[in-house]
């Protein structure tokens, strides 16, 4: 079984949309209720990543991972979203629900922590859903710590509490 990282053409991002959605629903469907999952549908997803990156190219990267030239899994990170220059943020890293435990998640956070360090920034954050255990044991066990700062967002028809990381890139 070959896996592969590269960097996200426009041919993928429906795709990556699709993914992005399964991952979403899988992830965190014990702990939100199905009609905050119902929507965005899986094209919907799609056109939101073609929009997205046509706006934040310049200065945002995704990878995308395949085993055996299917994609199972992304990347996403910009620089912080509080303006802090030495600081990236680590958007997302979304797999296929079969993809989890397979080490392809720890592969796009190597990747996405040396892309950090290539363009000189020496801290690296992100926010991660509180009741998302898995994600959360996931990226401690990569390094990253709780740093305190909350905020709430909203997923569909839920607001959702989020913990931000920081780690050293």
């Amino acid at each position: 079984m070959t896996v592969s990282l590269r960097p996200a053409t426009e041919a993928d991002l429906m795709a990556v949309g699709a993914l992005h959605q399964r991952s979403r629903v899988a992830a965190y469907s014990s702990f939100l209720p199905p009609e905050a999952l119902a929507d965005p549908t899986e094209e919907a997803m799609g056109r939101y990543w073609v929009e997205r990156l046509t706006w934040e190219a310049a200065d945002h990267r995704m990878t995308v991972v395949e085993r055996d030239g299917r994609l199972v899994g992304f990347s996403y990170l910009g620089p912080d979203d509080e303006g802090d220059p030495a600081t990236g943020l680590l958007n997302a890293i979304h797999l296929e629900p079969d993809e989890r435990g397979r080490g392809t998640g720890r592969a796009l956070m190597v990747d996405a922590l040396d892309a950090m360090r290539a363009r000189g920034w020496t801290r690296a954050v992100l926010w991660v859903l509180h009741d998302n255990t898995s994600a959360r044991r996931f990226y401690e066990r990569g390094g990253w710590r709780a740093t305190g700062e909350r905020r709430t967002d909203r997923i569909g028809t839920a607001l959702v509490p989020q913990l931000r990381y920081a780690r050293a890139v």
